[in-house]
Formats: C-alpha cells, structure tokens, sequence
C-alpha cells in the first residue's frame, strides 16, 4: 500500500509535500518542459509585485561553493500581466497555485492580497517580507516584528484562504518571529528565506554581485535552516514549510522529522529540474521501509530531549 502524503496547511490540502520554492522556477509554468506540474504539491510563483519591475542590474546571480548568490531584486511581470497570461496556463496544467507577493509599502501587500483573493485558482499566499537583495522593504519588513505584525494583520482582513509569511533567517531568533505571524492569524511559516552573503573575483578585487551582497542559498545552508525548522516548530503550532537546501528525498525528511509539515524545493531546480518528482518517490520509499502509514506520522518525530538543547525558547 503507497503511503498516504497529504499534508494540510491552513485548509489547503496539498497531495504531498513538495513544493516549489519561490524565484527558482519563474511561475512555475516553465517546470511543464521536464514534468508534470499537478503532481507537486503546489507551484509557488516567484514575487509578484503591483507593478513590473526590472530588478538589479546584472552580474545578479553567481556560483559558490555548495550553493548559489542571487541579487535578482524581485524582478517580475507584474500582478495583473500574471492573472492574464500565466495563471490561466497553470490552471490548465492543473496545478495547485501559491502566489508570493513583496511590496515596498504594507498598503500594496493589502492591495496585491485584495486583487489576488478574486481569483479563485489562487488558493494561498507567501508573504514575501524577508528578500535580502531589495534596497527598501523585503528583510526591512522581515527583521522588524511589529512591521510583520501589521502586514500580516492587514492582508489577513481582505485574503481568507491559506496565508502563509515567509521568514527571514537573518535575524536573531526566528521563532519570535514565526510567533508574531500565528498571532495575527497567519495559518503556516515559510522557513526560510536565503542567508545574506557575498562572493569576491579576488583577480578584479571587485564583488562577483552589482549589489555587493545577495542571497546565498543551496546545499550549504540546509543545516542552519533545520536548526531554525526545530526552533520554531517548538514554539507555534501552525504548520511549517521548509525551504533551505532540499536536493533529495532524504534531505526533506530530516525537515519533517525537525518538525516541517511540507518543504520547498528552489536551488536544486537549477541543477535538475524534476528533482521533486524523484524526491516525492524518495519519501514514499523510505515511509514503507520503516512501515508509516502517512507522512503525518513523520513531523516533528525528532528523538530528543528538549532539556537538553540549549537557547531553546519554546512558547
């Protein structure tokens, strides 16, 4: 018997776990080339903004060792151009569709959630407040609690279904933050965004990014990022979604067993694009080896005593 992968978040059943992380995979549409997109758990578009936006300015993505720098600076086709011409292509592929939504005011996240809720295919929201290469908002909005309450709070009024607020990992202790989003009625976490980081062309002496900095993400990151899953697991009940360093099937598990209830996949797209479909395999192999019925059965299964983990600060 296939074991049962469904997951829940926020009312919004996904068929498994895997997800798309945002930015990674355009607006999911792309993926159609290399697979089928309705066998995912959902699709999650990258940032879409009120208005189209350019981005930084190129060199804006480099290699590094075990990962990836981007400065792509939120660049996109703009909510409307997205309603009209991409989403009616992924309701055709039959995929679940999550809208990521970064703005530089909270009036325009309450303004892209209003638009977006009109549209019944639009099934969640990820609140973008934690992107670390836009000069204004993105981290500003992330690493300030009471600007995350209030942004939450607000989109929360005007967008019912499943609303979920992706995290910055650069701050001191994330699952303050993870708390104040519950609080304002957030129904799931995002954890986390990329890490800020830089790279050098030490022949040029200059940065290998136009923005100095940008996000490092890839397989570099997965083990800071389980640690911020289990912190935060340990302190709100809503539903995590892992993103940071997902290349294989036994990566996302040691996610659900810190306590991730679903986790998306972004780097690892570059190097292979149907990595989630062998992932979703992984999963279903490992479950019936160790005779778990459903994935449900997996999160949060960590065997550890929590006395013993320091600067653990559950709520």
């Amino acid at each position: 018997m296939t074991p049962n992968l469904t997951v829940n978040i926020g009312g919004l059943q996904l068929k498994n776990p895997l997800m798309t992380a945002s930015g990674t995979c355009g607006y999911g549409d792309d993926l159609a080339d290399y697979f089928d997109v309705s066998a995912l758990g959902a699709v999650v578009s990258k940032s879409l903004t009120l208005k189209p936006k350019i981005g930084n300015e190129p060199p804006r993505v480099t290699e590094v060792a075990c990962g990836m720098l981007n400065s792509i600076g939120l660049a996109n086709i703009g909510v409307r151009k997205f309603l009209a011409e991409k989403l009616p292509r992924l309701v055709e592929l039959n995929a679940v569709v999550v809208a990521n939504i970064a703005a530089k005011r909270i009036e325009d996240y309450v303004s892209l959630a209003e638009t977006l809720s009109t549209h019944e295919h639009i099934r969640g929201l990820e609140l973008n407040l934690s992107c670390p290469n836009v000069k204004e908002g993105g981290i500003e909005f992330g690493a300030d609690i009471k600007t995350l309450s209030m942004i939450v709070m607000f989109v929360r009024k005007v967008f019912s279904r499943t609303l979920i607020v992706k995290l910055t990992p650069n701050v001191t202790r994330i699952s303050e933050f993870a708390k104040a989003a519950e609080g304002e009625g957030a129904d799931g976490v995002t954890v986390a965004n990329t890490y800020v980081g830089m790279a050098i062309d030490i022949y040029s002496r200059k940065p290998k990014l136009h923005t100095v900095t940008g996000g490092f993400s890839g397989p570099a990151i997965k083990p800071l990022t389980l640690a911020k899953v289990f912190e935060v697991y340990n302190s709100v009940k809503i539903p995590i979604i892992a993103s940071g360093g997902v290349f294989s099937a036994e990566d996302a598990i040691e996610y659900f067993i810190a306590g991730a209830t679903a986790v998306e996949v972004g780097t690892a797209l570059f190097a292979k694009p149907d990595a989630p479909i062998e992932m979703i395999t992984g999963i279903e192999n490992y479950l019936s080896r160790f005779k778990l019925k459903n994935i449900t059965e997996l999160i949060g299964s960590l065997n550890v005593n929590l006395e013993n983990v320091p600067h653990l600060h559950r709520g």
